[in-house]
């Protein structure tokens, strides 16, 4: 750098020595023509162009000596970021038709986890009600999945309008589903299996083919055997269960954990209330990461929500105002979609009407 500074200021002394010989000359000889006077002009621009066009190049290098001492920050990527879409409209027929008709090919799947939010509140199947309406604020994963930021079924049944947000509270793993007063909208086992997971995807009560209960959570997230008790086999069936353990209770009910990554425990060992016994996985016949926990007595299958009880967790009020704050937005947004379910169905209403008269 300093080398190159020295060869400007040099090349520019030069061209101004070669100029004042130039003229020196001139002065004395009275006889110089012009054309004389016009090659001192000439060669003294000469001259500054030559040092112009190498102080250029010597910048140029310089640049390019910078860059290479002091590389440059990448530029950042921009990440493409799914947009919220609205979906607003009366209950015209069952949760999946309504869906369909307002979200289209994705109706189904954004019904299936609609009905997860209120399935605390109401059999979907049979207590949804001509004239109900529902509002959703929801986006379309990566993976073709719908996500849920924000829902509200307006209910005949319950008398009036129940909403859910999805947030992730201070401390959680992983986001879940608030009411705004600060209640958590899925009730959770007392001392249950799996403390973090992501949600409760099945229940008992879903289908008759399906005796389980099922916690969404990543591969090898810890498993704990809720009650004293012998381990009795392990790893049966394997092709449908995976890795797979199960447990008699001090009780006499037989519990199943199946879908395992890790199992931690084997036949015949004794196990402590509390005690690790694996790590959930995605092995056997399943689609996506999860604890399938099932409960027998004889052969009678048990509610898990029943054996244990639940439990529903609240925010204290400083939780309460954060939630608040950050779902804001996705508040206003479910308004307008429930705006517009209303007016839809004040139309629909009067449409009614005007067809039963004539």
């Amino acid at each position: 750098m300093l080398g190159s500074r020295v060869n400007k200021t040099s090349i520019l002394y030069s061209a101004l020595a070669c100029s004042l010989v130039l003229n020196g000359v001139l002065l004395l000889n009275d006889d110089s023509t012009d054309e004389l006077q016009a090659a001192s002009r000439t060669t003294a621009m000469q001259a500054a162009e030559t040092a112009e066009r190498s102080a250029t190049v010597h910048s140029a290098v310089d640049d390019v000596a910078v860059a290479e001492t002091i590389p440059a920050e990448p530029a950042p990527r921009a990440v493409s970021r799914p947009e919220w879409k609205i979906a607003g409209g009366e209950v015209n027929h069952s949760l999946a038709r309504t869906l369909q008709g307002l979200a289209g090919d994705d109706g189904d799947a954004l019904a299936s986890v609609f009905s997860r939010l209120f399935v605390w509140n109401l059999n979907m199947t049979r207590d949804l009600q001509a004239g109900d309406a529902l509002a959703v604020v929801w986006r379309k994963l990566a993976d073709g999945l719908p996500e849920i930021a924000a829902a509200a079924l307006q209910s005949s049944k319950l008398g009036g309008t129940v909403t859910t947000f999805r947030w992730q509270a201070p401390g959680d793993p992983f986001p879940s589903n608030w009411h705004l007063d600060g209640t958590e909208v899925a009730p959770r086992l007392k001392k249950g299996p799996i403390t973090d997971y992501e949600q409760i995807t099945s229940l008992l009560k879903d289908r008759p083919s399906h005796k389980g209960m099922d916690f969404k959570t990543p591969v090898g997230t810890k498993v704990t055997s809720p009650r004293a008790g012998k381990v009795t086999r392990s790893n049966w069936n394997w092709r449908a269960n995976g890795n797979c353990i199960e447990v008699r209770y001090d009780d006499g009910v037989l519990a199943k954990f199946l879908h395992l990554n890790e199992n931690l425990v084997k036949a015949g060992d004794r196990v402590s209330a509390g005690q690790v016994i694996a790590r959930t996985g995605n092995t056997g016949h399943s689609t996506a990461p999860h604890l399938h926990y099932q409960l027998d007595r004889g052969t009678k299958t048990l509610d898990p929500l029943d054996y244990h009880g639940t439990t529903r967790r609240s925010l204290d009020d400083d939780q309460v105002v954060a939630l608040r704050l950050a779902v804001a937005d996705f508040e206003a947004m479910l308004g307008d979609g429930i705006a517009a379910a209303q007016r839809l169905a004040a139309v629909v209403q009067f449409d009614r009407r005007d067809t039963a008269r004539d």
